[in-house]
């Protein structure tokens, strides 16, 4: 389980950049657009959490809906980061 949920984190901070960065370059420096997609994957960790607090046990691809809130949190945590380095040099360049 460990092993599904470290893939599952892995594949979502790349997916959080990736949408992050395309959206910095697309919106005007002044927009916190290319923050959204952190804090939704952010959201949906926390609502993982708490439908796996209530329901017990459903899996998904090998991991509990627990797991997958703390892959989505920690994908956020991480995209976020990314984002707001990339964001703040761009912004110190112009």
């Amino acid at each position: 389980m460990l092993q599904s949920v470290l893939t599952i984190g892995a594949i979502l901070v790349i997916a959080v950049v990736v949408v992050s960065l395309i959206l910095l370059k697309a919106t005007p420096k002044e927009s916190y657009v290319g923050y959204y997609p952190g804090i939704l994957v952010g959201l949906a960790g926390l609502v993982f959490l708490t439908i796996a607090a209530a329901f017990g046990k459903i899996e998904i691809m090998g991991a509990g809906l627990g797991g997958w809130g703390i892959a989505s949190l920690f994908s956020a945590a991480i995209g976020l980061i990314i984002t707001a380095l990339t964001d703040t040099y761009a912004h110190a360049k112009a």
